[in-house]
């Protein structure tokens, strides 16, 4: 096998005339040729081999014109190049421009709130992915994952629930819009177990979402059969890191997305002479590093009717994104027993890119007034074709934007 030097042609060939400007080329090679050959190019032989390396030649070099004949030279050769790929390795492995350029675009699944999809920067969660959602409890983290799988199936997708917490209820996932006739639902009976069904689920494609809840919950088997005050070392963190390595490799061939609830715990860490509480999610350091995106869930408050607590608010942080710029925040409201408000938060977008016309109090919606926000979020909550018409233009406006 013999490597060329990118320098295998004449030096002068490189700076046509009518592309530099300058001292003459004459003058610049002249001066650059007294300081020395050894510089330019060295080889060496050993037995059927023969490399050549070249140093940076000087701070003159530019790109000039491009040489069609050299263009198409390297172009047959890329072109062999992958053919002898193709032929030693599958096709999954395999090079392809096509394959590249095509995936400029990564298909997503809505989070179920236009507020968290434009923070995501891609308008909604990248399939063929992992997921992490995390926070401390009762902060929305559950409800969050019931509605990216109803987001799921409103496209036709099949999603699976795997309730480790033995926590779901299906009644409520129900109030949410989930269809749990149609939701793979899973209680396994241990870490090993679960990992297992989650790799070979991914493999057969078959699944849109598949969600964890939680991965502080997992069990492995080992913990199971020891006494509860045997000492185990951290058998978890290493199982997750071996379980996420298998797991990506099937994802990488298949268009799943992977929500992982997680929990946090509260560690103290030393710096500049004090120490201070931060967080800690479960699992260890594997899953920050395989997840393409780390949501971050906090709660803000409480929401009152009246004397009556009927929900809470939250501020969801977008903490990691490989997709798009990271660290964007989503103010989001959850109603007790139907989950995030999207209502209110559609009325809110509406209102700003004038699709609803505000004037103080009063909303003007389909030609109907609404002295109050009560009013036109409980009129958007009860006609739903109504609702997707806004929210259907909304979508094609914030996000059609983002890609350009």
């Amino acid at each position: 096998m013999t490597l060329f030097s990118a320098l295998r042609f004449p030096i002068v060939q490189r700076f046509p005339s009518s592309g530099f400007r300058g001292p003459p080329v004459s003058s610049l090679f002249s001066s650059f040729l007294q300081r020395g050959r050894k510089h330019a190019i060295t080889s060496f032989d050993k037995g059927s081999r023969h490399l050549s390396s070249t140093v940076k030649v000087s701070e003159y070099e530019h790109d000039g014109l491009h040489d069609d004949a050299k263009a198409t030279e390297k172009n047959s050769a890329l072109h062999l190049a992958l053919l002898n790929l193709a032929d030693e390795f599958d096709t999954e492995s395999s090079l392809s421009l096509q394959r590249f350029f095509g995936m400029r675009r990564v298909p997503v699944i809505s989070s179920g709130s236009l507020k968290l999809d434009l923070a995501l920067g891609i308008g909604g969660l990248p399939k063929g992915r992992f997921i992490e959602i995390y926070g401390r409890e009762a902060s929305g983290k559950t409800t969050l994952a019931l509605h990216i799988i109803k987001e799921a199936q409103k496209l036709g997708g099949l999603c699976a629930y795997f309730d480790v917490e033995n926590a779901l209820d299906p009644s409520l996932a129900e109030s949410m819009g989930v269809d749990t006739q149609n939701l793979v639902i899973s209680r396994p009976n241990s870490a090993e177990n679960l990992l297992s069904a989650v790799d070979t689920l991914t493999k057969s494609g078959s699944l849109a979402v598949i969600v964890v809840d939680s991965v502080a919950a997992l069990v492995p088997q080992s913990e199971i059969d020891s006494s509860i005050d045997s000492v185990v070392q951290d058998v978890q963190s290493r199982l997750m890191s071996q379980a996420l390595r298998k797991i990506h490799y099937s994802l990488c061939n298949s268009q799943t997305l992977i929500v992982l609830v997680n929990q946090v715990r509260s560690g103290s860490k030393s710096g500049q002479g004090f120490e201070h509480a931060e967080e800690v999610t479960c699992g260890g350091n594997a899953l920050k590093f395989y997840a393409a995106v780390r949501l971050r869930i906090r709660r803000t408050g409480l929401l009152k009717t009246g004397n009556k607590v009927t929900g809470l608010g939250i501020d969801v942080q977008v903490v990691k994104n490989k997709l798009a710029p990271a660290m964007k925040k989503a103010e989001l409201r959850i109603n007790f027993g139907r989950g995030l408000c999207c209502e209110s938060e559609v009325l809110d977008l509406a209102c700003e890119h004038g699709i609803i016309l505000q004037e103080g109090n009063t909303y003007l919606i389909e030609g109907e007034a609404f002295k109050s926000e009560h009013e036109a979020v409980r009129y958007l909550a009860e006609n739903v074709e109504i609702f997707d018409n806004i929210v259907g233009i909304l979508s094609r406006q914030l996000f059609e934007r983002e890609r350009l």
